[in-house]
């Protein structure tokens, strides 16, 4: 008989780890689904207090929260923190869904509600799963990850339409040019795929567009 040592035991081993993935999402199920309707906010961790982008998320998330909806970010700093600091100056819920990844992200001191996540699948799991929108700031790898990951699912009917709403053409213009020019021009993509997302410029103007989507439905 094969003697077994911690190296072969079971919980060293993957299948272990579906045991943690599955209190992962039974965690998120459980507080997420008592948050009534919420809008997910991305952007860049890198922009500071003193930015302009930084005040405009700021009022981005003043205005959805003023409209009723809970605000949902990735809890770390940045223009994740000007939406939480958004929510909270106009009394809505301001929600954090942290990530344990090399370089510790604290969650920032305008969260309410703190849920902490190893996995990112997880994790981007229950930023759609109970987001009435997404609003896409400027932000770098994971903003455009959140951003195309959400019309994907979109294009390929996996879930329902809902608002994808991209913050300030100037910063976006030239990624909208090159999928205009290269990636539609080369057939990789149709006209309607085009029209899955909205792009605004006022912080006002996102809470109008949600609004006006879900008028229409």
């Amino acid at each position: 008989m094969k003697k077994i040592n911690f190296k072969d035991d079971f919980t060293s081993e993957d299948t272990w780890r579906i045991f943690r993935i599955m209190s992962e999402f039974v965690d998120g199920f459980e507080v997420l689904s008592k948050v009534g309707k919420a809008v997910s906010i991305f952007g860049s961790a890198r922009s500071k207090p003193d930015t302009q982008f930084y005040k405009l998320a700021e009022e981005v998330a003043y205005h959805i929260a003023k409209a009723g909806y809970a605000i949902i970010t990735g809890s770390g700093p940045g223009l994740m923190e000007a939406a939480n600091k958004g929510a909270r100056r106009a009394h809505g819920h301001s929600i954090g869904l942290n990530i344990q990844i090399p370089c510790e992200q604290k969650p920032n001191k305008y969260v309410d509600t703190v849920l902490g996540f190893r996995y990112f699948f997880v994790r981007k799991v229950m930023f759609v799963k109970y987001a009435k929108a997404f609003v896409i700031l400027p932000g770098g790898y994971g903003t455009l990850d959140e951003f195309f990951e959400a019309i994907t699912l979109i294009q390929t009917e996996r879930i329902a339409k809902f608002p994808v709403i991209l913050f300030n053409s100037q910063y976006w213009k030239p990624l909208l040019e090159w999928l205009k020019k290269t990636v539609y021009n080369h057939g990789n993509i149709d006209q309607e795929d085009m029209d899955l997302f909205i792009l605004v410029d006022e912080p006002k103007e996102v809470a109008r567009a949600i609004k006006k989507f879900y008028a229409k439905a």
